[in-house]
Parts: C-alpha cells; structure tokens; sequence
C-alpha cells in the first residue's frame, strides 16, 4: 500500500507528499510529530512563530527554515528551501508554536543566518527533485564500489543528493578513523556534484534501513527516536534479564534502545532494597543472592554448592543482616513459602460446561423428527400408488354426485368378455399370476375330463399356432400390451367363465 500523496512504496520514488498529515505506511510518517497546539487560537496581537520545521528524504533529515513569503504552510505540503549553492524540495513536519520547543530540545537558535524558504514547490521543482532522487540507487553501488577499490574500512549506507543535483551527501559507517581526501576527489569527478561525507552511527544505519523489531512494531529508530543513548548490560541486570547477547541486541548489533525505557521504574522499586545483603551468613553456611523480585518484593538466596533457592522478605533479609553485623549467626533463613499455584479468576457469570451437557434429549426430538418424515412419506406414496397402478374410472364425479350405474354396465360386460381370453395364456407368457386366483384351480376345470389340448380350428389357426406351440430355442411369444387390471372381490367370477352356462 503506498501514500496517497508521495507515492512511497510504489516505486521508490517520492513525488511530494500532498496529503495533510503524511502517509501511514512509513514512508513520509517516519519521525512525526504531533502539533498539539495547532487548535489552540492565538491573540490578536500574536503573530504565528515564523520558522517552520522541513523534513527531507522520508523523514530521515530535518532541519529549519524561516517562512519570510508571509504564506500560511500546512502539515505535509511541499516547500522549496534554500540549499548548498542552490536549492532543495522538502516536507512541512511542523509548524506554529511547537517549534520552538524542538528548536529549544534540539538546541537550535533563533538567527538572521537560519534559511529560508523560497516558494511553494512548483511541477518543475518537483520534477527535478525525482529526476535526482533516481540516481541515489546507482550513485550508492558506484560509491562503494570506488571505496573498495581504495581499500578504505567503511561501510556507505546511504546516499542523499539535493533535489537540483549540486550536491550529494554521503552516510558512512566505520570503527576507526577514515582518511577519505582521495576518495572526495574520486566521488566529486564522478557524480559531478559537491561532496559531503557525513559518519553515523549504527543505531543511525538502522534507522535509515528500517525494519520490524522483535516486539512486531516497526522499530523506534525509524519512526520517532531522533537521540540515542548508550546501553549497556547493567540495565539488563537491573530488570533481572538474562544476559543473552542474541535477545538483547536489536537489527543494529547492539543493545537495544528499549531496555533503557523502564531503568528508571526499575530503579524507583530497587531502592527498598539493602544494597549490602548480597552476602549473609547463617549457622548452615554463607547465603549468596541470586536475584530481587521487585513485584513480589522478595531476596533470592542459595548456598554454596546447592541449586536450591529460598525466597527471603526484605524485612528479614535486613534483620539477618543486621545479625552478621553484630557476630550472630541464625540458625535457619526462614525463607517465605511461595505459592505458584494460579490465582482464582473472578467469576464472571459462566462456566467451562464441556462434557456436562446430556444429549439425549436432542437425540430424542431428532428421532422424532425422522419418524414424521417417514410417516408422512409413506403416506404420500399410499395415495400416489392406486392413482399409478389402475384406478378405476367409476370415480365419483367432481360436485359430489353420483355416477350413474346404468351407464357403466356396458362397460363391464365388455371387460369382461375379454377377460377369459386373457386368462387362457400360458403361464411364461405374462407375469407371474396373483395369489389366490389361479393357483387353485376351478370347479369347471375340475369338472371337465377332457381338459387336455384341444386341436385348433381353422379359421383360429394362426391366433393359437404362436402361443400353443413354441419353436425351439425361443421363449414364448409375450404380449407387449400391458395386462389390465380390474379390482374384483375375491371369488367373483365373470358371466361366460362356465361354458355349461354360456350354452
């Protein structure tokens, strides 16, 4: 994500920041202030503090300059300022009455030889400020490279050329003294520029390179430490830190700039404690100190020759102490039972119930459920299956009315007659015959003696020579049409079944 305004993070190369405030992704942010003085109105007969404080290069530099064009700057605009020999483009950090307390931190003073500021920034200023600002990448791996083929011990970690190319100024590390006469020489012929070269340090270097600390936040350095102090390991002993070089030190190599952030409260707390009981003596021996536990206020102590701790009170470490002055020696320490068991956390109306809830009763509900889905399934498929295996069509009329019978006994000795026909099928050519109807066989073929093959006749000759007589090799002959279905009570029989009766 880059700034709305300079365009830091798209391609590396600041435009001008237009945004009111600067960026937030740590390209013009870096080094911020907050001006909060800017709402408070002034007197009538007070005129606004007429220096105004520049930033250049992101936020790494920042210098000021007196506003003599009478024009109101705000926050995050672009201003061109007076330079070496020429002029240089930067970003209003702050104004207003806040800047006489940085000037007074930073121990500037109010002179006639502060610059000035020339003009708002124009298109051509802003143009030939990032035609320069391109070059800084090529001119950086130039330098070098110059500087190792001078076997000069230095270390260039960036690169600043004003915004009209008059000047470049050059940020080097080392540990001993450089002697860099030749190398000006070199530098000046090559990049045609007057040449500065300024030493930093490596808390400098690292501010300059950014990054994300160990804490996950981007580091001080980059973002709004401007003075750096030294650090060394008593601060770490202080804060009862273990001395591991590899946690203690930051991306810079050295010690980090955080562990002198709460030395002080340390200090405050250490000052309850004596500073002469790091050694005590008792009848088992001579107590060393291990440790102070400024939060629980306890002395750590352990023998000679023993990995055992005791936790002693400030107020017997003293009285101990006060013994051995005296040339008695206590029997035991007393040390305080330290309980390490959690605290009881405040109940805050609910409770850890996994595992303790039974349920059943939601597997009831859904069986339940399951068992109405089924029901009414079957229900479903009742109603659709007489509808779908031949239902009779003496239905009742819509309207409640009666069908007439008379009307519908044709019908039914139509049907009829065509039932025996049907019938007298062989048993492979049909389906399988229903229960009850045809597996007892009937009184009038129980009656007929002659109940063999009959031979056919001639004019039914070609209707019974298919189903009587089967070639070989071939199934029967089956009828595609499908069986009709009539709903006849059981044990009713048609008219012309008896053929005693149709004679």
């Amino acid at each position: 994500m880059a700034c709305a305004g300079c365009g830091t993070g798209v391609d590396g190369k600041p435009s001008g920041c237009k945004s009111n405030g600067g960026c937030s992704t740590g390209g013009c942010n870096r080094l911020n202030v907050f001006d909060w003085l800017s709402n408070i109105p002034l007197g009538d007969s007070l005129a606004p503090f007429d220096i105004v404080e520049v930033s250049f290069n992101n936020g790494s530099r920042k210098d000021f300059f007196r506003n003599v064009t009478k024009q109101l700057f705000d926050k995050g605009e672009m201003v061109t300022v007076e330079g070496v020999s020429g002029f240089d483009v930067g970003t209003v950090s702050l104004t207003g009455e806040l800047v006489k307390l940085q000037m007074k931190k930073r121990r500037a003073e109010d002179t006639p030889e502060v610059k000035k500021i020339l003009r708002r920034s124009t298109n051509d200023d802003l143009q030939r400020m990032n035609d320069n600002k391109a070059r800084e990448k090529e001119a950086l791996i130039k330098s070098r490279a110059l500087a190792r083929n001078l076997g000069l011990e230095m270390k260039l970690a960036e690169v600043e050329i004003q915004a009209d190319g008059r000047k470049a100024t050059f940020f080097y590390t080392a540990d001993d003294r450089v002697d860099f006469r030749e190398l000006i020489k070199v530098y000046a012929s090559e990049f045609r520029a007057k040449v500065e070269m300024r030493q930093i340090g490596a808390r400098q270097e690292a501010g300059k390179v950014g990054g994300i600390g160990s804490c996950g936040r981007e580091l001080c350095c980059s973002t709004w430490l401007s003075d750096f102090k030294s650090v060394n390991t008593t601060a770490a002993r202080y804060q009862n830190l273990s001395i591991n070089q590899a946690k203690l030190s930051g991306q810079c190599g050295r010690l980090k700039c955080c562990l002198n952030y709460e030395l002080d409260t340390y200090l405050d707390a250490l000052k309850d404690f004596p500073e002469d009981a790091d050694n005590i003596e008792t009848a088992g021996g001579v107590a060393h100190l291990q440790k102070r536990d400024i939060f629980k206020s306890l002395m750590w102590y352990s023998y000679e020759g023993s990995n055992k701790q005791y936790p002693l009170t400030i107020s017997r470490a003293k009285e101990i102490r006060l013994l051995n002055k005296q040339g008695v020696k206590p029997d035991d320490l007393k040390p305080v039972e330290v309980v390490t068991a959690k605290p009881k956390e405040a109940d805050l109306g609910y409770a850890d119930v996994v595992g303790q809830i039974s349920l059943k009763s939601l597997e009831k509900t859904a069986q339940k459920r399951k068992q109405k889905d089924k029901d009414k399934q079957k229900q479903q498929r009742g109603e659709q299956k007489p509808q779908s295996q031949g239902q009779p069509k003496n239905d009742q009329p819509k309207g409640g009315q009666k069908p007439d019978n008379r009307q519908q006994q044709p019908e039914r000795r139509s049907r009829q007659e065509n039932r025996p026909q049907q019938q007298q099928r062989q048993p492979g050519q049909g389906g399988q015959p229903k229960q009850g109807r045809e597996q007892q066989p009937r009184p009038e073929q129980q009656a007929r003696p002659d109940q063999g093959p009959r031979e056919p006749r001639e004019p039914r000759e070609p209707r019974q020579q298919g189903p009587k007589q089967p070639a070989q090799g071939q199934g029967p002959k089956q009828d595609k049409r499908p069986p009709r279905h009539h709903h006849k009570k059981p044990g009713q029989q048609s008219k012309n079944n008896n053929p005693e009766k149709g004679a």
